[in-house]
């Protein structure tokens, strides 16, 4: 007897999934544990394996497509077997909703009918518009008479530049008539001949004949990744009461110790690396930052799962480093850099995205001073980093050249207090000002 194969909830934050390869053609047979299709979710693609057997009939959803989590996929049954009454009957249950939208989406059609003769009409002085820009497009370059005018001494009035500008170009042998004019009205001044390089006018030329002159864009299609990215960072900052609190961390001792672990080693651990192993000791010993509000109650967690925010093609992916705090540095470099190529190539699996106690997000390789961060569900902080800078630090009742990294650590008051939070940073920072007390804790 034919049975359907629904879309199944791969993600516990799944509600629609996208067939983004098919296995499987119909009139194929199929045995449970068999890999029929490849769906994507909002954080991966998954291969979607078959538990059910018998050939396939009919398939649901086209290559590209999504459909609703429990949703027709496919359907299978015996070759030849007659599915269409168990198709009629699913789809009925869903045709009464869509047959109450119909009204709803035949009226904007009509009205988007009757709106467009006004269209029309309104666009038709366009062409108008532009036969009467044309002479003035023409006579824009008005002083026709610069080839004339050259660096030969002329003291044609006509030509818009400055008596200096005429002769600096007199002496350096500079065609005024190649030089873009940065003054009133065109005018060529003295810094035109002095930033002036051959070439500059053809390249400006064609800067302006590749200059978009009508309106364009382009429509691109939310992926599953993107919805699920905006649903859930839309109801983070609009239901967890964010705070921000700001701190600036000495980081020369830390640039010293990475530099001799990375000699002696051999091995290339990244300041990222440092910052994971330093928040996953910090929140070990504050716990209550290391928590997740649950509307009636407060989970403290007393294991330490670090989320590090990946950023990839069509969004962001936090993959988990679990139990971050009994790792070495060595091993969290050797696990972030896993975890992240996973993630770009679509290859994570729940296992290695779900469990998040704490978030990092680190744009320090991007330039970024500092910014604030948007809590990532189920944590109760994340902890935005910025990039090393040089910059004057007071040192010994001296200024002196430091190298100094500033965090922000984003709260949700419903959980963490700005006490909370201002002693897990002062312990954050003094781990990373003083890493052998961090390396202390582990082997390198």
């Amino acid at each position: 007897m034919a049975e359907i194969v629904r879309m199944p909830k791969m993600s516990d934050t799944m509600t629609e999934g996208v067939v983004a390869k098919w296995h499987k053609n119909v009139g194929d047979p199929v045995k449970s544990g068999e890999l029929v299709a490849e769906i994507e979710t909002d954080k991966a693609t998954m291969e979607f394996e078959s538990y059910q057997e018998g050939v396939l009939l009919y398939r649901g959803v086209e290559e590209g497509k999504a459909a609703p989590v429990d949703g027709i996929l496919a359907i299978l049954g015996k070759a030849g077997e007659d599915y269409k009454d168990l198709l009629a009957t699913e789809t009925s249950k869903s045709a009464a909703p869509a047959e109450e939208a119909t009204p709803k989406t035949e009226a904007p059609a009509k009205s988007e009918e009757k709106a467009a003769p006004k269209a029309e009409s309104k666009a038709t002085p366009a062409p108008a518009a532009k036969q009467e820009a044309a002479p003035v497009a023409k006579s824009t370059p008005a002083p026709a008479p610069k080839p004339a005018a050259t660096v030969n001494g002329s003291t044609d009035d006509r030509m818009k530049a400055s008596p200096l500008a005429r002769r600096l170009a007199n002496e350096k042998g500079v065609d005024l008539s190649k030089v873009m004019g940065s003054g009133d009205s065109g005018r060529i001044v003295k810094r035109d001949i002095d930033w002036f390089k051959p070439g500059m006018a053809v390249q400006s030329a064609n800067a302006f004949s590749n200059a978009v002159t009508e309106e364009s864009f382009d429509e691109v299609a939310v992926s599953q990744m993107r919805k699920t990215i905006a649903k859930r960072l839309a109801e983070s900052k609009f239901t967890a009461p964010h705070f921000y609190l700001t701190i600036e961390i000495d980081m020369e001792n830390t640039m010293s110790a990475r530099e001799s672990i990375n000699a002696v080693t051999g091995s290339k651990v990244s300041f990222n690396d440092f910052v994971v192993k330093a928040a996953a000791a910090a929140l070990s010993q504050h716990p209550k930052v290391n928590s997740s509000w649950l509307g009636d109650k407060i989970r403290v967690n007393h294991h330490v799962h670090i989320g590090v925010a990946v950023a990839v093609e069509e969004g962001l992916l936090v993959p988990v480093v679990r139990f971050a705090d009994s790792k070495t540095l060595r091993e969290i470099n050797a696990e972030v850099k896993t975890l992240a190529q996973k993630a770009k190539d679509k290859k994570l699996q729940p296992a290695e995205w779900e469990g998040n106690t704490f978030t990092i997000s680190n744009l320090g390789m991007f330039g970024i001073d500092e910014f604030t961060a948007i809590i990532n569900p189920p944590d109760a902080c994340i902890l935005a980093v910025g990039g090393i800078q040089q910059k004057p630090v007071v040192k010994n009742n001296q200024i002196v050249v430091g190298n100094v990294m500033k965090v922000t650590l984003s709260c949700d008051h419903r959980v963490v207090d700005g006490a909370t939070g201002s002693e897990f940073l002062r312990t954050f920072k003094g781990l990373l000002e003083n890493p052998v007390v961090l390396l202390g804790q582990a082997s390198i």
